[in-house]
C-alpha cells in the first residue's frame, strides 16, 4: 500500500494534554489502590471479627474517602487511607 500522508497533513502532537491525561490516570490509580485495600480490610473485619456493623461504617468511610480523594489532587490517595487505618486498627482491636 502506497503512503500518501504527508507530514503536513499530521496535527501537532499535544503534550500538555497528554501529560494531563496520564497525570490523571495516576491519580485514579493511586486513590483507586488504596480505596480496593480498605474495601478488603472492611470484608475482613466483618468476616473475621464478624463486627459488620463496624464494616459498614468503614465501607461508608471508604466511598466517601474515594470520592473526595478523586475530586481533590491534594489530599488524593489519603481520604479513602482514612478508612484503611482505621479498619486495620478495626481488625486488631476486635
Amino acid at each position: 500500500m502506497a503512503d500518501h500522508a504527508h507530514h503536513a497533513d499530521i496535527p501537532a502532537m499535544d503534550y500538555p494534554e497528554h501529560e494531563r491525561t496520564y497525570g490523571g490516570f495516576v491519580h485514579m490509580a493511586e486513590v483507586g489502590t488504596v480505596a480496593c485495600l480498605a474495601i478488603v480490610a472492611v470484608l475482613a473485619v466483618g468476616g473475621t471479627k464478624h463486627a459488620w456493623g463496624t464494616a459498614l461504617v468503614g465501607t461508608l468511610l471508604t466511598v466517601i474517602g474515594t470520592g473526595v480523594g478523586i475530586a481533590s489532587e491534594k489530599i488524593s490517595w489519603r481520604a479513602p487511607l482514612v478508612a484503611l487505618v482505621l479498619m486495620l486498627l478495626a481488625l486488631l482491636l476486635y
